[in-house]
């Protein structure tokens, strides 16, 4: 009985009025966009600008062989994504 309740109201939230779901087909690079976006700014943004630390108040930087690649996967994924959705 939980269980159809459950379904239903998940069926209700993910589809519009004319039953067709959330972003239609282009829900997956939406979503790789917003991840790819968020990964690349977030290691630019760490490599960039490095946060105080401790009590010496010297800077602690991103390390390079760890953030560098992250967010050359993040530009991938949204060059990807991007791609994606304009040709779709």
């Amino acid at each position: 009985m939980a269980e159809v309740v459950f379904a239903r109201t998940a069926g209700m939230l993910a589809a519009d009025s004319d039953g067709t779901m959330f972003l239609g087909d282009d829900l997956i690079p939406y979503l790789v966009l917003a991840l790819g976006a968020a990964l690349l700014v977030g290691n630019v943004a760490a490599m960039a600008r490095p946060r105080p630390a401790g009590d010496r108040g010297e800077m602690v930087r991103a390390p390079l062989w760890r953030a560098v690649p992250l967010a050359l996967v993040g530009l991938v994924a949204s060059i990807w994504a991007l791609a994606t959705l304009v040709a779709g």
